[in-house]
């Protein structure tokens, strides 16, 4: 049987030629085409590794929706949402109670004005005040602690003349309140069945 070396009719010399020559252009191609794709393989197990992670991370969320939505039932519950109706009452209410608690002096209450965004309705509040330092400074405090949901906007303080042992200053507060749902009256159900026309008698 003739080998392959038999067929191309080579010499010794030209045979080892010829094999150095394919060693060669072996090692040249794994150096160009092969070798500097080694670190691909790292470079995958690392971006597998960052998605694994990252799937792991969303389902922990994703397992969490119902712990969600129970804590945000709950907040919705605990921000006593009031309407329209109601706010400024309950607002001038909330300031009467922090004021008279903290022993500072409400000289001027105008009318409120109400502003309104997607999920809120704000109602704004100016005040005249009078007191001492230590009992503004809790009555702005005891304002916005808890559920209230109001937060002072715009502050201004002079001393109070002429005996200049209190503060006088203008509030602006504005109190924030969810906006009543709108409950949509259900479609009524289409009539299927039409009306007959009766049969002329013959």
């Amino acid at each position: 049987m003739t080998s392959f070396w038999d067929r191309l009719n080579l010499r010794p010399n030209e045979r080892r030629l010829v094999v150095g020559v394919a060693v060669i252009l072996f090692i040249v191609l794994n150096a160009f085409l092969v070798w500097p794709h080694f670190k691909d393989w790292n470079q995958m197990q690392d971006r597998l590794y960052g998605a694994q992670k990252k799937l792991a991370r969303y389902q922990t969320e994703v397992n969490q929706t119902a712990e969600y939505k129970r804590r945000l039932q709950a907040l919705e519950g605990d921000s006593s949402a009031v309407f329209s109706q109601d706010q400024d009452i309950q607002l001038l209410r909330t300031i009467q109670t922090h004021a008279a608690e903290t022993g500072v002096n409400i000289t001027q209450t105008p009318r409120a004005t109400t502003q309104t965004n997607e999920f809120f309705l704000e109602q704004v509040q100016n005040l005249s005040v009078q007191g001492r330092e230590e009992q503004l400074v809790n009555f702005l405090y005891n304002l916005g602690s808890g559920n209230s949901m109001v937060r002072v906007r715009d502050l201004s303080l002079r001393p109070d003349v002429p005996a200049r042992q209190q503060l006088g200053g203008n509030v602006r507060l504005v109190a924030s309140y969810p906006k009543k749902p709108v409950t949509r009256p259900a479609a009524s159900a289409p009539q299927t069945a039409t009306a007959k026309s009766p049969t002329p008698n013959r």
